[in-house]
């Protein structure tokens, strides 16, 4: 196993449009509050779903905790994406300030 690069919350903020920032975290959590820019796959998807990122641009993969997105950045890494991982997930994101917003509605989201 590759151990993944990480990315800290205040980090990704700066570089966000610079990178494809993938939230593989399950339907619930997504619902509940995601990163502004943020493109949903959830971590059961990601495998059949790689035609959708883009090889030259990196990816930051994010999960609550970090844990899940750091196994799917490693998943990247071994397939040829520069690939990194939010450091703390969702969790250390709010935990620095930074907005999430619910999906559907754009409001105000919180951690699932």
């Amino acid at each position: 196993m590759i151990k993944e690069d990480m990315m800290e919350p205040n980090q990704l903020q700066q570089q966000q449009d610079r990178v494809q920032l993938v939230d593989v975290r399950e339907p619930s959590e997504w619902y509940a509050g995601r990163i502004p820019g943020a493109r949903w796959i959830p971590m059961g998807e990601l495998s059949g779903r790689l035609d959708e990122l883009e090889r030259e641009r990196p990816v930051v993969t994010v999960c609550r905790s970090g844990h899940r997105s750091g196994q799917m950045a490693d998943y990247l890494t071994e397939r040829g994406y520069r690939a990194e991982n939010l450091d703390g997930g969702v969790t250390a994101w709010t935990e620095q300030g930074l907005p999430l917003r619910r999906p559907h509605d754009e409001k105000p989201g919180e951690v699932a």
